[in-house]
């Protein structure tokens, strides 16, 4: 298994509407509720009328389609980041998983995921 370091600066928000969202970008997510609308995506794409918004993520993917029968991948890399002090913010796709970090804690996140996933 390997992980890809994504280029992008995100941004997690809550918005008002679907419609503020651009829905043509190469990469966001959507997780909704009766509670509130959330949104990742590429700082720059951010929608201006957010009702909360942090800036400052930058993610890994995990390369590959992984298998829904796959058991304790996500665990695995959330607690080596947690045993170094690295917060996590975790989406997940049907093919794979993407662990978003704080800007500031990006390059020791690679390095203590490449310690382990090479």
């Amino acid at each position: 298994m390997k992980l890809k370091a994504l280029n992008e600066q995100l941004t997690v928000c809550q918005v008002k509407n679907i419609s503020d969202i651009n829905l043509s970008d190469s990469i966001y997510f959507i997780g909704k509720t009766s509670d509130e609308l959330s949104l990742v995506c590429k700082t720059e794409s951010t929608p201006i009328n957010t009702l909360n918004r942090e800036d400052g993520w930058r993610g890994f993917m995990i390369e590959g389609v992984l298998d829904f029968s796959l058991i304790g991948i996500l665990s695995k890399i959330s607690t080596l980041l947690a045993d170094n002090n690295i917060g996590i913010f975790a989406v997940s796709t049907y093919n794979t998983d993407y662990i978003l970090v704080k800007e500031s804690d990006f390059e020791k996140a690679r390095a203590v995921l490449s310690e382990f996933f090479g």
